[in-house]
């Protein structure tokens, strides 16, 4: 058993880790208020943009929008992967990690192969975890999610859109945890590019409308829109799993050190009763030796 001094220290070392992950659990409350609230105000909207484009899907087939709809042969992929910047949020950035490993094992093993995946982290955490891996990562929007806001994400959006539409990837994918509540991160992966009229279609309204230009002109605009739309609310709904992640983690922590602390008390009661009971034992001896 050890000391009570050895105890002492412990039980002080635990009392300051609690009071730490108690701290970063009330900032991640705080922090994750205001993301959820974004995400919440976000869906809405990016829901419309997808209804209003699926009402137009009659016209996808027209040559000038070919390029976002018409499958290619796949030879080449560009990979969005969302993770966080820190740790201490649970299995949040490993479940992206190990998301993505499975795709580039196994889907895309050949392409991996032929080095035709471009994985671009958006995230340290997922970059750090890839490269451990042995995979290559392009960092160059690494620091995004560091002051998110619509217009870096329409950049790195726009950015994603024109290595697509230039031919220099054949499919976009991305992965991130996409925000139910507090508790409930729904690890996702989607295929942005190409867009399929399948999926379009199932959100469609059955509406006689006029298109003043034209259904085709206002999806060259339209389509662009929204699909930089679904990269920012794929930010936004990565920045919410991350904060729910990290104080569901620190209030299972702070419970932990609670419990740790208590036995550590019961340990330490034990040893200093077992001092004055070798204590008293020893006088006691003491006394009868004397009198012997």
């Amino acid at each position: 058993m050890a000391n009570q001094k050895e105890i002492r220290a412990r039980i002080s070392s635990t009392s300051g880790t609690q009071q730490i992950t108690k701290a970063m659990k009330l900032v991640s409350a705080t922090k994750l208020r205001k993301a959820s609230e974004a995400i919440v105000k976000m869906r809405p909207y990016a829901s419309k943009l997808q209804g209003i484009m699926s009402n137009l899907q009659d016209s996808a087939d027209d040559e000038r929008l070919a390029v976002y709809f018409k499958s290619r042969e796949v030879k080449s992929v560009l990979m969005i992967v969302i993770t966080s910047d820190r740790g201490l949020c649970g299995a949040f950035n490993a479940n992206v990690v190990k998301r993505a490993k499975n795709l580039l094992d196994g889907e895309y093993s050949h392409l991996v192969k032929n080095n035709s995946v471009r994985i671009m982290c958006i995230g340290k955490k997922g970059a750090e975890g890839l490269k451990r891996l042995g995979f290559d990562v392009d960092t160059t929007f690494m620091s995004t999610l560091v002051d998110i806001s619509a217009a870096s994400a329409f950049t790195f959006g726009q950015f994603a859109l024109d290595q697509y539409t230039s031919g220099n990837y054949d499919k976009v994918e991305i992965v991130y945890n996409q925000f139910k509540n507090a508790a409930t991160q729904i690890l996702t992966n989607e295929v942005l590019l190409p867009i399929s009229k399948a999926s379009s279609s199932n959100n469609a309204v059955n509406s006689d409308y006029i298109f003043e230009p034209g259904k085709v002109e206002i999806l060259q605009d339209l389509i662009p829109r929204s699909l930089k739309t679904h990269i920012y609310r794929a930010f936004l709904d990565s920045i919410a799993s991350e904060h729910g992640a990290r104080m569901i983690s620190m209030d299972k922590a702070t419970d932990n050190a609670g419990e740790l602390l208590r036995s550590l008390k019961l340990a330490y009661n034990q040893a200093r009763q077992a001092a004055i009971t070798r204590e008293i034992s020893e006088i006691v001896g003491g006394v009868a030796a004397l009198e012997g």
